[in-house]
């Protein structure tokens, strides 16, 4: 796959992703269960088709049912507790990595932003982006 390569790590660096291309989505999402999962009031995550992602290290794994009902797999650093990636049931095709752990304040903004029925009040998303409720 040709394009950009990018890495991503939990915090000890234990847990490591090497994405090649680019992603297929960037988004934000404001939904309660982004909030719990960040400890802040939104996620931010981009996607990116399962092939292009080479995983690294050991990970536990949380499932859990999403605001919209569906199951999601969050697999998460045993060490340090930091999510690095997680599948969706509904998008089994790809693999979604939060946005903070590529440690890159050059990473492309959202194009998309979820769940803004439960977004902050004072959180604004990029203009361009695409506003769902």
């Amino acid at each position: 796959m040709s394009g950009a390569t990018r890495r991503a790590a939990c915090s000890c660096e234990q847990l490591r992703l090497v994405v090649t291309g680019e992603p297929v989505r960037i988004s934000m999402c404001h939904c309660l269960a982004c909030q719990r999962r960040t400890g802040s009031v939104f996620g931010v995550q981009a996607r990116f088709p399962r092939e292009a992602v080479e995983i690294e290290g050991r990970a536990a794994v949380h499932v859990r049912a999403g605001d919209s009902g569906d199951t999601v797999s969050f697999h998460f650093c045993p060490e340090c507790g930091a999510t690095v990636y997680y599948v969706a049931d509904a998008a089994p095709a790809t693999i979604a990595v939060p946005v903070g752990a590529f440690a890159d304040p050059t990473f492309p903004a959202p194009t998309v932003s979820v769940y803004e029925v439960r977004r902050h009040p004072w959180v604004a998303a990029p203009a361009d982006a695409e506003h769902i409720d």
